[in-house]
């Protein structure tokens, strides 16, 4: 296999291998640049899933905290419930967010094997 013909940005050669009967590698290929610009555009975005981590463990430190105040007398009881079912809500938030950004990632990964089948297509019948 050959090397890619790139120039990266200090000005040297790329050292990657080229994709097979080609002369560029992946991140310098033309037909490749949308996919690599929306892989670009979410890096350092996500932090794993959106982050949902941090949210549920604030929601029970404040769930911890609503249920001592209860136990210890400083709420009362249809105050804390409220505060609960408020808490509630705010968790059915976090998983329906969490399940939309994990449908918009497959529907983004499921379009660029498409287009990667389209284009080893069109290179493998040559039209």
């Amino acid at each position: 296999m050959s090397l890619c013909a790139g120039i990266r940005a200090d000005g040297g050669r790329c050292g990657a291998q080229a994709i097979r009967d080609n002369q560029w590698c992946f991140n310098h290929h033309p037909d490749y640049e949308q996919a690599r610009q929306r892989r670009a555009s979410k890096g350092g975005k996500r932090g794993g899933r959106g982050r949902p981590v941090a949210e549920l463990a604030a929601l029970r430190a404040e769930n911890a905290d609503i249920r001592r105040r209860l136990l210890e007398g400083e709420l009362l009881p249809g105050i804390a419930a409220v505060a609960v079912q408020s808490i509630n809500t705010d968790l059915r938030a976090v998983s329906a967010a969490l399940k939309a950004r994990e449908q918009e990632e497959l529907v983004g990964r499921l379009e660029e094997l498409e287009q990667a089948l389209e284009t080893r297509g069109e290179r493998q019948y040559g039209a």
